[in-house]
């Protein structure tokens, strides 16, 4: 019960696992959450990042029987440790961060979806920005993210109508990357990741952080980054390994350094 963190073969896996309440998280283990992702963000053995869900939903957002009881000082310090916690540790990741969805992803659990790299969702996945049905602004970076994939407008018309969106749907927007059988999502979403651990994952982490920098920045700004960003890749292992590779004519191996 809770969430669970396991390290293999260079992946981290974080799954939310709260039988009874469809993987929603309580305020103790949001703020575990944002420790696991620093703790993967800093662990230079793990190259690709997974969060899944057990059982049949991914994560249906925060435990809504412990909402609304502490002040507003308290409950502003609980948000900043908790769910802005998460979005900036995944903001910050410099490794590829896969979703893989079945089920719900609804409040916070689609804000955690919609900061991840790729969203691999099975066809039972539903999402929904649901906080305007309790009364609250959407959370974990839900609206930053959101404006990102898919503009102000739409992404107002789902925050405003707390809508529900089929997998289907979700894959038109944007949303998710590739929609699965849902007896298949977890073996697709393994696969996905040892195939990013093929390529120089390093590499994959930095163009991530670009990614960060181009859509908060000027192009000035951005192409400094840009170039302090290559010069780096250039002394790494995984450059070295990637000319090797090329020059021998064969599959480079990669360590993500």
């Amino acid at each position: 019960m809770g969430i669970h963190l396991e390290k293999s073969e260079g992946i981290g896996r974080i799954t939310f696992d709260t039988a009874g309440r469809r993987n929603a998280l309580s305020p103790e283990e949001r703020y575990e959450m944002a420790g696991m992702v620093r703790d993967l963000r800093f662990d230079p053995e793990v190259r690709v990042v997974l969060l899944r869900g057990a059982g049949e939903d991914f994560c249906a957002g925060a435990d809504v029987s412990r909402m609304g009881k502490d002040a507003q000082g308290s409950a502003r310090a609980r948000m900043q440790r908790g769910v802005c916690g998460v979005a900036r540790e995944l903001a910050a990741m410099e490794k590829p961060v896969i979703s893989a969805v079945r089920g719900v992803a609804v409040g916070f659990g689609w804000s955690v979806a919609l900061a991840s790299d790729v969203v691999i969702a099975s066809e039972t996945a539903r999402f929904s920005m649901i906080f305007a049905k309790r009364g609250l602004a959407p959370d974990g970076g839900a609206i930053h993210f959101l404006i990102r994939h898919i503009g102000q407008l739409r992404a107002k018309e789902l925050a405003f109508s707390a809508r529900i969106l089929g997998a289907d749907e979700a894959l038109g927007m944007g949303l998710v990357s590739r929609v699965v059988a849902d007896d298949r999502l977890d073996a697709e979403a393994e696969e996905y990741c040892r195939q990013l651990l093929a390529m120089p994952t390093l590499a994959l982490g930095m163009t991530r952080h670009l990614f960060e920098v181009a859509t908060a920045t000027d192009l000035d700004t951005y192409l400094d980054v840009e170039a302090y960003t290559q010069s780096f890749l250039n002394q790494s292992e995984d450059y070295k390994e990637a000319i090797a590779a090329f020059m021998e004519k064969r599959p480079g191996v990669y360590q993500g350094r």
